[in-house]
């Protein structure tokens, strides 16, 4: 009688090597070319390019078209490196930013005086304090945002993100931070310079 035998075929072991390498497939881009541009003059220390108050200034007014961001032409693009403002201090690290800034960091009093009332800004030797107030909250940003927490949980970490258009002087999105909300926090360039470095 025969025996009806069947072989058992050998498993290769796996091979964990590649075969493929991104250089087969992509080539290899030479080394970039490092650029070094030249420090710009230091009138251009709070140049931003598409919201220059001279360029936007020559547009017209009805319905606000100077308001509008008016970008310089290819040609007109600067090919330097901003400066910082003269006297330019390491900025305070967090939580201290918050309610500080250099004043040689921003050397504009206007806007103290501008929004004095609303408690947004104060200018107090050195350096610039914000106490957390501002327009839409006179008790200040923690009052107001223990508010908001009335009406929906911003403790429970369903909430994570926020958006604040104008603004101010971000004391929102800053106090919002301690209570593990990040914000992106735009401020215009507008009438009250340095609104936005402020920021």
């Amino acid at each position: 009688p025969s025996r009806n035998t069947t072989t058992t075929p050998v498993a290769k072991p796996l091979d964990f090597n590649p075969h493929h390498t991104a250089e087969d497939l992509y080539p290899i881009a030479p080394a970039a070319r490092v650029k070094h541009f030249p420090q710009c003059n230091p009138k251009y220390s709070e140049y931003t390019p598409c919201e220059d108050v001279e360029r936007s200034l020559k547009f017209d007014r009805e319905r606000l078209v100077y308001r509008e961001r008016h970008c310089p032409e290819r040609g007109e693009l600067l090919k330097c490196r901003i400066p910082a403002p003269n006297g330019y201090k390491t900025p305070f690290r967090w939580p201290e930013s918050r309610d500080s800034a250099w004043y040689a960091n921003v050397p504009h009093k206007h806007l103290t005086v501008e929004k004095g009332g609303q408690n947004w800004v104060r200018f107090e030797g050195d350096r610039f304090r914000f106490p957390g107030g501002g327009t839409m909250f006179p008790r200040g940003a923690d009052a107001y945002i223990d508010d908001i927490g009335k009406l929906i949980n911003l403790r429970d970490g369903s909430i994570r993100t926020a958006i604040d258009t104008g603004c101010g002087v971000a004391s929102w999105g800053a106090y919002l931070m301690s209570r593990n909300i990040v914000t992106m926090s735009f401020a215009p360039r507008d009438t009250h310079e340095a609104q936005v470095q402020f920021a």
